[in-house]
């Protein structure tokens, strides 16, 4: 195990440009929707995405964090090294333009914050997604705790090396266990402002209306099982092969009671649980969580999250609303704080 020796707060600021653009397939958008369990038609049929209006298919809310999986590599291979494991705890996602089949997609990645809370570092990355016509697409920013290695079991390196694929770089770092933070503050204030937009005039299709709209309106529930195979699935589709997800020995070695759900999972859930109410995937502009929690999934059974939706706030002059957003397995409460921003017709 590596000790933590480094001043990770002078890296604040260390950013570059990912080598290769992203290009965004039609059959991994559809690859995505399964994985998440959006079956938002605009996912799926171009001529259903063509009827609100889009030139292809509409990648779901949390799809571009597939893309930054492999930008994000760098960094944690060659620059932030001074970890054992990464624990994830915040994502916002700040919506500019829809993400289409077709897209050419560049990230410029940035260590954008680094925090001291309880003893520990957390890091926040920035990833900024421009297309090809040079337009921001996405900005995404994802919050991980580092933990050295005397917090984590001396046997993980060695059970990681024995179970992972081959051919990629899967270190013991890697293995983060989805461990609670509560600091007080909220994932906005950790991601700077809202940026104003750049491609929000488009005139959203949503099946809800903005005079349907009332502080303190319901969506209506979704419940969504998930089994090891799903997480499996979901492992193989975003690029994120962390065994905790499904292996039961490096899961213990972390401390955790079984398997668990990704969170990236668990959130792409909530984006769909959001977009599927509304009509129009297109419509969330922004989209944050913070992860207090875990979905655990056994090998005999399996887990189960609960979403739930209330409208927060309404704006009459942007015909825009935020939606809270509470998800719940075995309960307990898996989103500490999730809210997103929406825009109605």
């Amino acid at each position: 195990m590596v000790e933590a020796t480094f001043d990770v707060a002078g890296l604040v600021g260390y950013s570059y440009r990912a080598d290769d653009y992203y290009e965004v397939g039609r059959e991994k958008i559809r690859e995505y929707a399964r994985a998440v369990r959006d079956f938002h038609p605009a996912h799926w049929s171009e001529d259903a995405a063509g009827e609100l209006g889009y030139i292809g298919l509409v990648a779901p809310t949390t799809f571009i964090s597939t893309a930054a999986m492999l930008a994000n590599r760098k960094l944690f291979e060659t620059v932030i090294t001074g970890y054992d494991v990464l624990v994830q705890t915040d994502q916002v996602f700040e919506m500019y333009k829809p993400v289409l089949a077709g897209d050419q997609l560049i990230s410029d990645v940035e260590l954008s914050a680094v925090r001291r809370v309880a003893g520990k570092d957390l890091l926040t990355v920035t990833n900024t997604f421009t297309d090809q016509t040079g337009a921001v697409v996405q900005i995404m920013h994802t919050t991980v705790i580092g933990i050295t290695g005397e917090e984590v079991d001396a046997g993980i390196s060695a059970a990681i090396e024995r179970v992972v694929m081959q051919g990629i770089d899967m270190s013991s770092r890697t293995a983060a266990s989805a461990l609670p933070v509560q600091d007080g503050t909220d994932p906005v204030s950790e991601s700077g402002p809202r940026l104003s937009p750049i491609s929000r005039t488009r005139v959203p299709h949503t099946a809800i209306r903005f005079e349907d709209v009332t502080v303190g309106d319901e969506l209506p529930a979704r419940i969504v099982q998930l089994t090891r195979g799903d997480l499996v699935n979901y492992a193989g589709v975003s690029g994120d092969a962390n065994p905790i997800h499904w292996h039961d020995e490096v899961a213990g070695l972390v401390g955790l009671p079984d398997v668990i759900a990704h969170g990236m999972l668990t959130m792409g859930l909530g984006a769909g649980f959001v977009t599927g109410w509304l009509g129009d995937p297109g419509a969330i502009t922004w989209y944050g969580v913070r992860l207090s929690n875990y979905t655990v999934v056994e090998a005999a059974s399996a887990g189960t999250v609960e979403f739930t939706g209330r409208i927060k706030s309404v704006n009459p002059e942007t015909r825009s609303a935020v939606v809270v957003i509470v998800a719940k397995s075995a309960g307990r409460k898996i989103f500490g704080l999730a809210t997103a921003d929406i825009r109605l017709a």
